[in-house]
């Protein structure tokens, strides 16, 4: 598993019928010990949206009971590097 793992969930070649959710939730669930919680994929999705319109920055609000930092934001890059979420993101 791991970044392999994560590099098929990303490609919609390999797998055409899986949607972004399901497979940020498998990635988050199964690529990453303790597991992240399944409330995490909308900011993961909105990060990731974020990474596209270049607004590394965005400060992105974090759901109910999960801080970053002792805050309840978390800047987009963050969230994106902390989660491993770089097969979804455009190739340099």
């Amino acid at each position: 598993m791991g970044n392999n793992f994560a590099i098929e969930l990303a490609d919609s070649d390999l797998f055409p019928d899986l949607d972004l959710e399901k497979a940020i939730g498998y990635h988050l669930q199964g690529n990453h010990y303790p597991p992240v919680p399944l409330s995490m994929v909308p900011v993961c999705i909105e990060a990731i949206d974020a990474y596209y319109e270049e607004a590394y920055d965005k400060e992105i609000e974090m759901p109910a009971g999960v801080l970053y930092k002792g805050k309840d934001t978390a800047p987009a890059w963050a969230i994106i590097e902390q989660h491993h979420l770089s097969p979804w993101l455009p190739e340099e």
